[in-house]
């Protein structure tokens, strides 16, 4: 191949590169960090000077097929080199997964919830200092009939921005296993529910994360402030709560 040809090559290829972060608002990779992962994750509002704010989830859980009861990680980190100050971290489920209870966290009233959002906790923190994490254990339940995903943003205290969006994102399986005691989930999967005769077993799920795919798109940020983008659905989030409440 011709240095030429190589050079456009590459020049395309850093063009695309470009492209796609602005297009995508600076989603991060699904890094896997001891089964656990940022998929899915945005920054959004710039945080303060030198403090670097992201969440992780677990990449699989395990739903129970009686009981739907599952059971999730999540975790909020600071990489930055500074200290972030008062921040809260929030868990808002969707669609079929209802986040029952975050241990050390508040339920958020059903008035206050986003739309769309079953169910929700704030986790207030006092401060996290520079390259610390805080890990917290989810409950929840899933319905296996329906999609679910599930939301952690960070915010600033009083929730007028939003530094980092992990989500919505959805677990899900393409081959339910109804005959056995749980179906495993992984991250940044759609749900496909049984289907009469359907449903496969456990050597049939997928092996790894799919690509980041147009469900975890964010649109441009000046619009009402909006800060959060559902899968095929309106923009949703306190900030636009809060204007039409200010209306």
């Amino acid at each position: 191949m011709s240095s030429h040809r190589k050079a456009a090559i590459a020049g395309s290829l850093l063009t695309a590169s470009f492209t796609s972060l602005m297009i995508l608002g600076f989603t991060a990779s699904a890094d896997d960090e001891g089964g656990l992962s940022n998929h899915g994750g945005k920054t959004m509002d710039a945080a303060p000077a030198d403090v670097k704010l992201s969440t992780l989830l677990s990449k699989e859980i395990t739903v129970d097929n009686k009981s739907g009861e599952t059971d999730i990680t999540g975790v909020v980190k600071n990489e930055g080199s500074k200290a972030s100050g008062e921040i809260r971290l929030l868990v808002v489920g969707f669609d079929g997964m209802t986040v029952k209870n975050v241990k050390g966290c508040s339920a958020i009233p059903e008035g206050d919830l986003p739309d769309g959002a079953n169910s929700g906790f704030a986790c207030a923190i006092d401060d996290l200092a520079a390259g610390k994490s805080k890990t917290y254990a989810i409950d929840a339940t899933y319905d296996l009939s329906e999609q679910g995903k599930i939301c952690l943003p960070v915010q600033n205290a009083d929730g007028s921005k939003t530094y980092w969006q992990q989500g919505p994102v959805p677990f899900g399986t393409t081959n339910q296993s109804p005959n056995e005691p749980a179906t495993p989930l992984l991250l940044g999967t759609d749900n496909s529910p049984v289907t009469p005769g359907g449903g496969g077993g456990k050597d049939d799920k997928p092996d790894e994360l799919p690509r980041t795919g147009p469900a975890d798109r964010v649109l441009p940020l000046g619009m009402a402030g909006a800060a959060l983008i559902s899968a095929g659905a309106a923009g949703l989030w306190w900030n636009q709560r809060r204007t039409r409440q200010e209306s």
